[in-house]
C-alpha cells in the first residue's frame, strides 16, 4: 500500500514539474513564466518529497522530507515574489495581453518606493486642484 501511494506522489509531483516546465517555455512573459514555474515545481518538488517519505517510512527520513518541503513552500514564493518586483521595477516589459498592471502609478523610480492607494489619490486631488 505504502508504495503505492509513494508511486503516485511522485507520478503527480513529475507531472506537476513537466506542467512547469511547459510553462517556462510556452508562458509569453518573465511575470507569467515565474508564475507557472514556481506553483507547479513547488508543489510538484512537495509531492515527490512526500512520496519518498511514504516509500522509505523512517521517521528520520520523514522529518528531513517535512523540513524540505516546509522550507521550499516558505521559500520559493518569496524569492518569485522578489524576482518579480526587481524585473517590474528595472523595467522588464509585460505581455501585450496582460488585462491589469496593478502597480502602474504607485512606483517612485526616483525613490524607489512603493506608494498606496490613498497617496495616489492624494496626489491626483492635489493635481486637479493645483490646475
Amino acid at each position: 500500500m505504502a508504495q503505492n501511494l509513494s508511486a503516485f506522489l511522485m507520478f503527480l509531483g513529475a507531472l506537476l514539474m513537466f506542467i512547469a516546465a511547459l510553462g517556462v517555455a510556452r508562458m509569453p512573459d518573465l511575470f507569467t513564466r515565474m508564475h507557472s514555474s514556481t506553483k507547479s515545481a513547488t508543489l510538484g518538488v512537495g509531492l515527490i518529497m512526500m512520496g519518498a517519505a511514504f516509500h522509505f517510512g523512517e521517521v528520520g527520513m520523514t522529518m528531513r522530507a517535512v523540513a524540505i518541503i516546509v522550507f521550499l513552500f516558505l521559500t520559493a514564493p518569496v524569492a518569485a515574489h522578489m524576482l518579480g518586483r526587481a524585473a517590474y521595477f528595472a523595467g522588464v516589459p509585460l505581455w501585450e495581453g496582460t488585462l491589469s498592471d496593478a502597480l502602474r502609478g504607485h512606483y517612485d523610480r526616483r525613490t524607489h518606493r512603493l506608494l498606496s492607494d490613498e497617496t495616489v489619490q492624494e496626489q491626483l486631488t492635489e493635481g486637479d486642484t493645483a490646475s
